[in-house]
């Protein structure tokens, strides 16, 4: 569909990418991926005929649509948020005058036997074929459902857009570019602005509903369940594989190790033609022999490895200091502004050591909380902060408040206490910024280096509480990996407020779900709380939305009568007992497999305790140096795991005595 041929592009005389060749076809699922700098973004301007390439071209068939969402654009204030995505349907308006006019022409002839007038009822046909196959009748409904996938309240729909935020405005021209349904969709980090169960919903959109799509991102969960084809951008080269980002980073490791025993082996090949014609250069009796060896020399095509980024992020927090066995205690917390309820009587407690996640729809109320916990807004309630908790806090804007005139060494400098201002350039080192780039101003810097430069402040001084508000925004995967790892060894308490669910696995045991005004929380990861919101939406759909004729039905019998039928109400009221019944028994499963799994996690963290107290019991020389730090930890791990198998036993316990 669309051919990208022999394309190169050059910044001031360095080469971005050369004799780029591929291909997009049609229900193409692309991710586009290779490292900062690469110019990933810069392809999709090409494709989407915003920018010109120094060479090569980019054939588009003429009657092929494509829809280009960047990552900043200029917004439109001017109207309401459902006029703005109606223009959306800008060309079905244009069908629709245009149907008008010929049928108003029509109506005026009457020349019913003219060739002419035939041609206009054949056009007036095809026309409105057309506008058939657009879909016309149901714009409204598809908008409508498009701005709920993407987080509107149907409240939101007459609100001019001038009162939302910038993230919120990305996601109107999102809708916009959704519904508009283009042949080719290019969007550079699109899930930049969105909560989880929006990334959800659009990835569903793009599996189902779009053609040809092609993705700039760095949310590896979201590719991965979108994307069957991976292109590459790596040493200006394009490399093109027809699986997903996670088969591909297998295939590329192989790809990078043939190379290497390639160039390997080439490298013995020269070196062996090289001391050969170096030994026999001056002797007559092997002249044709060297002068072979030379021109065979010259015609090998030397082999390149792929270049690997081998720099990363040296992160590691200080050991935290000992707090108090409940960090932050909420009790019947509430915030406000006027008339509007953010949250009511949230109810919470956070153990010394838990790591939690923050998650839920934009404008709910998660960093709201978090402000509340910073004690920078006021509050309704008791909201306890444990003894001697010191918090280390990266605000969601944490990148944008750094003084963008001085340096990097500057910004670390004006803040850092003691001996740390003699290691402030290690400290930069560590987090890639050595040498010059310690020197730069930090107005030039990209986005994700403001998020690392803003991150070493968390390291300035220990701390037993993290809490950071979407930390991983603009962040490239692999620093996102080392920034998880750091958080799973760090020995304090951690709080996230994070969408990407990726970074999430693992790293979390327990979810607080923000939305309607109140605080949920569910044990477990965080695909156990999403596989837990799946069967309750499930649940929700099936005890309140009637088969679509039965609901007519009644609709029509109530015009009629306003008795009601008993027999109705019998069938209706038994199939809701049953569906009730049926996921009593699905949720006392459930908790029964939860309270399994709390016993044999207990039975395991019992036995490496014995295992070290008989260790200890036989004394002798030659423990290991960490034998009572493991010994201390592994009691922290049971006294956690007793208290999820006692919450987990009393949950049980309370459904199946409501079942009773």
């Amino acid at each position: 569909m669309i051919s990208v041929q022999n394309l190169s592009v050059e910044f001031n005389c360095t080469p971005l990418f050369d004799g780029a060749n591929f291909v997009i076809n049609k229900k193409d699922k692309i991710a586009l991926v290779g490292k900062n700098g690469a110019g990933k973004s810069t392809m999709l301007k090409i494709i989407a005929g915003l920018q010109s390439p120094s060479s090569g071209t980019v054939a588009v068939p003429a009657d092929t649509v494509i829809g280009y969402l960047p990552q900043q654009m200029v917004l439109a204030d001017s109207t309401t948020v459902r006029d703005e995505v109606k223009k959306a349907f800008d060309n079905i308006t244009r069908l629709k005058a245009e149907i008008d006019a010929v049928n108003n022409e029509i109506a005026s002839r009457t020349d019913y036997e003219s060739e002419s007038y035939a041609k206009l009822i054949e056009h007036v046909t095809t026309l409105n074929e057309h506008l058939v196959m657009m879909g016309s009748e149901n714009c409204d409904a598809e908008m409508e459902k498009t701005l709920v996938g993407l987080g509107f309240n149907r409240s939101d729909f007459d609100r001019p857009t001038s009162e939302f935020s910038g993230g919120w405005r990305m996601r109107i021209e999102l809708a916009k570019l959704l519904l508009r349904r283009p042949d080719v969709l290019l969007l550079d980090e699109p899930t930049n602005h969105l909560d989880i169960e929006s990334i959800q919903w659009l990835e569903n959109f793009l599996k189902t509903k779009a053609n040809a799509v092609m993705l700039v991102s760095h949310d590896r969960a979201f590719i991965d369940n979108i994307t069957n084809r991976t292109i590459e951008i790596s040493c200006g080269k394009i490399y093109d594989y027809n699986v997903n980002y996670s088969k591909f980073m297998e295939l590329r490791k192989e790809r990078i190790e043939q190379q290497t025993r390639a160039y390997l082996n080439q490298q013995k090949q020269i070196q062996d033609t090289e001391e050969f014609i170096e030994r026999f250069r001056y002797k007559a009796t092997k002249s044709v022999q060297v002068q072979s060896r030379i021109k065979q020399l010259a015609k090998i095509e030397r082999i390149e490895i792929d270049e690997v980024d081998n720099s990363h992020i040296n992160l590691k927090f200080p050991p935290a200091p000992r707090s108090g066995d409940y960090p932050v205690i909420a009790d019947g917390v509430g915030k406000k502004y006027g008339d509007h309820t953010v949250f009511s009587n949230v109810t919470f407690t956070i153990k010394r050591g838990e790591k939690v996640a923050f998650v839920g729809k934009n404008g709910e109320g998660k960093s709201t909380l978090v402000k509340c916990i910073m004690g920078e807004i006021p509050f309704d309630g008791t909201l306890k902060i444990g003894h001697n908790v010191k918090i280390g806090y990266f605000a969601q804007n944490q990148a944008q408040l750094l003084d963008g005139e001085i340096t990097v060494f500057d910004t670390i400098d004006r803040v850092a206490v003691g001996d740390i201002r003699t290691k402030i350039r290690d400290l930069l080192g560590a987090f890639m910024f050595g040498g010059e780039a310690s020197d730069k101003k930090v107005k030039v810097l990209s986005g994700g280096e403001k998020t690392r430069l803003a991150m070493i402040k968390l390291l300035l001084e220990p701390v037993n509480l993290l809490i950071l508000d979407e930390p991983t925004n603009h962040l490239d995967m692999r620093t996102k990996d080392i920034l998880k790892d750091a958080i799973r060894d760090f020995n304090g308490t951690v709080i996230v407020v994070s969408h990407d669910r990726e970074f999430l696995d693992g790293l979390v045991s327990k979810v607080y779900e923000f939305g309607g005004g109140h605080v949920k929380e569910h044990l477990g990861g965080i695909y156990d709380f999403l596989e837990t919101k799946k069967i309750e939406s499930l649940r929700q759909l099936e005890l309140s939305t009637p088969n679509a004729s039965s609901s007519t039905a009644k609709t029509e019998s109530v015009a009629k009568s306003q008795t009601p039928n008993p027999a109705e109400e019998k069938t209706t009221g038994g199939r809701r007992n049953y569906f009730e019944q049926k996921e009593r028994e699905r949720e006392i499963k459930r908790r029964e497999k939860r309270v399994a799994t709390c016993e044999a996690e207990i039975n395991d963290i019992e036995m490496q305790i014995k295992e070290i107290e008989s260790t200890l019991a036989d004394g002798g020389t030659g423990l290991p140096a960490d034998i009572y730090e493991r010994h201390s930890e592994l009691n922290k791990k049971l006294d956690n795991a007793m208290s999820l198998w006692e919450i987990a036993c009393s949950e049980l316990e309370a459904i199946k005595q409501d079942q009773d």
